[in-house]
Order: C-alpha cells, then sequence, then structure tokens
C-alpha cells in the first residue's frame, strides 16, 4: 500500500455567501477566532501525515500563499520588541511543500481536484475542503489515515444528515459496516429526500487513488452544471476498495454563515483566555 504524502486543497471559490466581507479578501482566509480556515485545514493535514499541500485556486487569493510565507516585516518587528514569534510557527511551511495551481474556470469540485493531476501523479491523495472545519482529537483526516492504512483504496468522511438535507449532499448507499467505517455500495449527488439510499452523507475529506483523474479528464457535467467529484467517485465503486468513515468528533459548515458564527463561539469556548469573557457576554445577553 502506497503512503500518502500528498493533499489537494481546492479553494478557488468565490465565496460569493460570505459577501462584502469576501470581495477582496478568500473566504478560507476568515479567522476562527485568530486562525483562518484555511489555516487549520493544513493543520489537520500535517497532524495525518501530508507532506506535500496542493493549493488549488483563482484569482486573488494570493493572500491565502502570503499566510505560508515568511513575513519579514512583522518577524523583525516582533523581534525587536521583545516579542515571541512562536504565535507565527504554524503560518511556517518548508520551501517547495506548497504548489499552487490556478483553476481557471469554475467548473465544479472535480475540476477542481483534476486541475492537481500533474502535482498528484500516480500516487494517492488526500482532499481537504477547508469550509468543513473539523473539530476532534485525533483530528478528521488522521483518523481517515488509520482507515487507509487498515483497508487500502478509496475513504470518504461522512455523517449523518437530517433526512431533508440529503438534496445538499452525496449520499451513500451502504454495505458492511466496520464500527466507524461503512462499505460504500453506491454514491449517489443530491438526491431528493424520497430517493436517498440513506442519510449518510459525503462531507469535505477524501482519501483518492490516482485513478480517479483518468474518470474525471473525460467527465461531463453533472448538478448544478459542474463536474461532481461524487459522479467520478461513484464510477470506482466495484473496481476498487471504497469505504466511508463516521468522524468522531465535531464539523462546522463554514461555508455557512451561521455555522461560522457557531464554529467561532464553540472554538473560543474551548480557549481558557477568551472563555471567561464569552461565557459572561452569552449570559448577559441570553
Amino acid at each position: 500500500m502506497r503512503k500518502l504524502r500528498k493533499a489537494v486543497f481546492p479553494i478557488g471559490g468565490m465565496g460569493t455567501r460570505f459577501l462584502p466581507a469576501t470581495k477582496s479578501m478568500p473566504k478560507e482566509m476568515l479567522p476562527v477566532v485568530d486562525r483562518p480556515l484555511i489555516q487549520y485545514a493544513v493543520d489537520e493535514a500535517r497532524e495525518a501525515g501530508i507532506e506535500q499541500f496542493i493549493f488549488v485556486t483563482s484569482r486573488g487569493k494570493g493572500m491565502i500563499e502570503d499566510h505560508f510565507d515568511h513575513a519579514f516585516e512583522l518577524e523583525e518587528t516582533m523581534s525587536r520588541r521583545g516579542k515571541s514569534l512562536g504565535v507565527l510557527d504554524d503560518t511556517r511551511i518548508s520551501p517547495g511543500d506548497i504548489t499552487v495551481i490556478r483553476q481557471q474556470e469554475p467548473l465544479g469540485l472535480g475540476h477542481a481536484v483534476w486541475c492537481a493531476r500533474r502535482v498528484v501523479g500516480d500516487e494517492p491523495f488526500a482532499v481537504l475542503l477547508p469550509d468543513d472545519l473539523m473539530v476532534g482529537r485525533p483530528g478528521c483526516l488522521k483518523q481517515m489515515v488509520e482507515a487507509y492504512n487498515e483497508r487500502g483504496g478509496n475513504l470518504i468522511c461522512t455523517e449523518e444528515v437530517a433526512p431533508a438535507d440529503t438534496a445538499k449532499y452525496g449520499i451513500v448507499t451502504p454495505g458492511e459496516r466496520f464500527g466507524a467505517v461503512t462499505e460504500v455500495k453506491g454514491l449517489v449527488e443530491k438526491p431528493a429526500p424520497a430517493d436517498a439510499p440513506s442519510n449518510l452523507g459525503v462531507i469535505g475529506r477524501y482519501i483518492l487513488q490516482p485513478e480517479v483523474m483518468d474518470i474525471l479528464a473525460g467527465q461531463e457535467e453533472g448538478a448544478g452544471g459542474e463536474i461532481q467529484l461524487t459522479d467520478a467517485l461513484a464510477r470506482l465503486i466495484g473496481q476498487q476498495a471504497f469505504h466511508g468513515v463516521t468522524f468522531r468528533g465535531t464539523r462546522y459548515d463554514c461555508g455557512d454563515k451561521a455555522g461560522f458564527v457557531t464554529a467561532t463561539i464553540a472554538l473560543a469556548l474551548q480557549r481558557p483566555d477568551i472563555a471567561p469573557a464569552v461565557r459572561a457576554f452569552m449570559a448577559t445577553a441570553a
């Protein structure tokens, strides 16, 4: 079994649901407390042993690259004033470990993943969607890597969604279950509740084999007029091992305003330095 070393971060979206905040700032740089969403995703990938970080971006996303670069003026000023640079440690990635690829057209998640094909090469790779902020110990991707090391093949992260919400997700046709791991017999992209084979929804973490790139290369538009990753994955079922891993932790949908605010409050309450003030405010606001 080939070791998982590479991860793709599809971050080319325009963030229209967060306008005007995202007019000139990438949505992935929106901070939950004091860390941008992309930082949480990169930290999760690092914990899982990822060595190569592949950012699939679009115009106006240069701020993300800057975030993971050295900020000479800032660091020099902080050092001169005797301030610790430790707070910036996680923002530094070794030279050559980040690759940036432009997705020139907004043709969907499947297309964004396909844009990374030359960097992925013939290796398995992870896909992380920063909008899904996953909070747990160990992290979501590390949990998936543990399952991958046991079963190989392709893995998707799943959670039970409300039956009325199946039209928002790729939905699994489940097979045999092994604790948190479920055999995937089929995938349906955004089915109506009456047509959904289960309420096991696909959320923003994947471990995929490189053969999916060949399928994406010739794939036509699917739901929403976009090239859907779920459609490509469905074609691998029966050809390669395929499982879903139910995340032991909490997912916050930070692509949604209410989810973003909820995540900010939840993570703030885990911080000893600010939790008392947040709790005091919540008590008075209630």
